[in-house]
């Protein structure tokens, strides 16, 4: 149906407003971690996040303060995974990925990028996206724990102190 009735339409501005001001606030208060997507646990929330709001538009049958608790809830228990595994690094495995070295000093790790159920065509699609025209002129590729592939040019490897293993 195209149109149901004037009354579905104001709900739907008056308790869309509400939610997306109450959203906001959430988000201020929950600080810049919750956008954040740094890991999977991460962008799962901001999905929630979306999916909750959406649902407090479109569904008569969620009144806004239940969407709003919806969303207290995603973010506080957020928060207390966020927290959690910063204070306890050995736990952090269970939310986050380690990263993994997908390339090192211009050569294909095959058994990490089968692991990481990547292609070397992927690999090689990162590091052109990086400026580079060859695998000889890379030093590592890390597969990080969002999902994105970080390239380190050989000229700019420095100590490889940042590829050293996560405290976890």
């Amino acid at each position: 149906m195209f149109f149901d009735a004037w009354a579905d339409v104001l709900r739907v501005v008056v308790v869309g407003t509400a939610a997306y001001v109450a959203l906001v606030v959430v988000l201020r208060l929950s600080g810049k971690r919750t956008l954040a997507e740094l890991n999977a646990f991460d962008l799962v929330v901001t999905v929630a996040l979306g999916s909750t709001l959406a649902t407090i538009l479109l569904s008569p049958d969620v009144a806004w303060a239940e969407g709003v608790t919806a969303m207290l809830v995603l973010v506080l228990l957020q928060l207390l995974v966020s927290w959690s595994t910063s204070l306890l690094g050995p736990g952090r495995s269970v939310v986050t990925a380690a990263p993994a070295t997908v390339l090192r000093d211009g050569v294909l790790d095959q058994e990490a990028i089968a692991t990481q159920r990547l292609t070397a065509a992927e690999v090689r699609q990162a590091v052109r996206g990086s400026g580079e025209g060859g695998l000889d002129q890379v030093a590592r590729v890390v597969l990080e724990t969002d999902g994105t592939l970080s390239v380190i040019r050989a000229s700019a490897l420095g100590d490889a102190t940042a590829l050293e293993p996560d405290d976890r």
